[in-house]
């Protein structure tokens, strides 16, 4: 089994998410002899935000492989201004790929081309954001 561990907080040792990622790739890794753990921290190496001449570059191949390879992805998912972190974002951006990744059928449906991954989001936000409250509407990192 090959696990990708993301992390994408800005807060380091403080973050909520890296210790969620981190006890669930712990588990993981415990529960499979031969687990590989692949890991990623995008606050601390971040990847450029996407431009056309960026599809090329060594960090977006690299970026894409490691999704490709993985068995299951981990991805620690702090909630920034009512959203996802940019540099996860951008992490998104280069692993979403038409024709690698997903593809567009004759109708326009999108159909993924990653087979059978199990992919596990570790999501960590402040405030109250459950079901019934006014907050709940500008949340958009689920």
């Amino acid at each position: 089994m090959t696990i990708l561990h993301i992390d994408s907080a800005i807060t380091g040792e403080a973050s909520a998410s890296r210790e969620l990622t981190a006890a669930i790739v712990a588990e993981l890794a415990a529960a499979e002899k031969d687990a590989r753990v692949t890991y990623r921290d995008l606050a601390a190496r971040p990847l450029a935000h996407l431009t056309l001449p960026a599809f090329g570059e060594d960090d977006s191949q690299a970026a894409l492989a490691e999704f490709k390879a993985a068995d299951t992805v981990v991805i620690g998912a702090p909630m920034y201004n009512f959203t996802i972190p940019s540099q996860l974002k951008a992490w998104l951006d280069r692993i979403l790929v038409a024709g690698e990744t997903f593809r567009y059928t004759e109708s326009g449906a999108v159909e993924g081309l990653a087979g059978a991954k199990r992919g596990i989001v570790a999501v960590a936000r402040g405030g109250i954001y459950g079901a019934g409250s006014p907050q709940r509407a500008i949340e958009h990192a689920e």
